[in-house]
């Protein structure tokens, strides 16, 4: 006989896993970067045109295409999504991002969920139920996506701006 909890377990893996999520050490879920054929590395984070509230904007994503959001409550030294709140919003970690056609800077935090990437200071998420392209998580749990005009947070490496969008968009 299945023990529940095998089986609740296993499909919670698969919900990480359909997301472009990894099982990182330690058991949290990360996105990560997958090894690209060689001499065409992909970059960690790049922007693109993904629909949000049925218009077309240009937001950052990963890799995979997977939109990427900030949580209003994380400081440029710390972030506040651990635990289930994690497995629902897996946070992007490579110890060296890349970006292509963005101009903000990128940053890495060692912490407890890995070297998790930060733009301008904002520590970067995935969101579960996005699909490349596409954003569904816009607002939800007071994450947010992330543009390439996203402002500095204050504190940040980037600058001391308060975390304000540049431009209008969806910078938040």
């Amino acid at each position: 006989m299945r023990h529940p909890r095998v089986i609740i377990a296993g499909l919670g893996l698969a919900a990480v896993i359909a997301a472009g999520g990894v099982i990182a050490s330690g058991g949290s879920p990360a996105s990560s970067t997958p090894s690209a054929s060689p001499g065409a590395a992909a970059a960690t984070v790049r922007a693109a045109p993904a629909a949000v509230a049925g218009k077309t904007e240009t937001v950052l994503v990963n890799a995979q295409g997977l939109p990427l959001y900030f949580y209003r409550p994380d400081t440029a030294t710390k972030s506040f999504v651990t635990g289930g709140l994690a497995r629902l919003w897996p946070p992007l970690t490579s110890a060296a991002p890349s970006a292509t056609g963005v101009s903000g800077k990128l940053t890495v935090l060692n912490d407890a969920n890995g070297h998790q990437v930060a733009y301008n200071g904002h520590l970067l998420y995935t969101f579960i139920d996005d699909h490349a392209n596409q954003v569904t998580g816009q607002g939800v749990q007071n994450f947010f996506v992330a543009t390439p005009g996203l402002a500095p947070i204050a504190g940040s490496p980037a600058g001391t701006a308060p975390a304000a969008p540049a431009g209008g968009g969806l910078g938040y």
